[in-house]
């Protein structure tokens, strides 16, 4: 059962302008943040086509180098063939492409329930895992 990627809707995601909402365009250098994080409780990542991967990227240099705790959401053309891989790079949440059933999401975690190798929150190889 997936407990760590929260996946909503299209209709479920808002943006109003939240003061401790960040949104890190698809072409820019999370080390290059003149942000405080500590002040930030969720960024946003977006995806302009589900082709372009740069925000794994992002999402991965956030929570690793930059040891961003908050929420890391992934916006715009999100699939759930996706979702995997967004929660291995660092994603908490993710709002899927408007018309995509977000109930159907969890079968790719039923799927893909665990891997060997460590990854951006699980950093410990599989064998080394209580």
């Amino acid at each position: 059962m997936n407990k760590t990627l929260k996946i909503l809707a299209a209709e479920e995601h808002v943006d109003n302008g939240e003061p401790n909402v960040l949104q890190l365009a698809n072409d820019a250098d999370p080390l290059a943040i003149e942000v405080c994080l500590d002040d930030v409780e969720r960024i946003d990542l977006d995806f302009p086509k589900f082709t372009d991967g740069r925000a794994y990227s992002q999402a991965y240099l956030l929570r690793r180098r930059l040891g961003f705790k908050g929420d890391i959401r992934a916006t715009g053309d999100v699939l759930i063939d996706q979702l995997v891989q967004m929660q291995r790079t660092g994603f908490s949440s993710a709002v899927l492409k408007e018309g995509v059933d977000a109930t159907a999401a969890q079968r790719q975690f039923d799927r893909f329930a665990a891997y060997y190798q460590g990854d951006a929150v699980d950093t410990a190889p599989l064998f080394t895992r209580a």
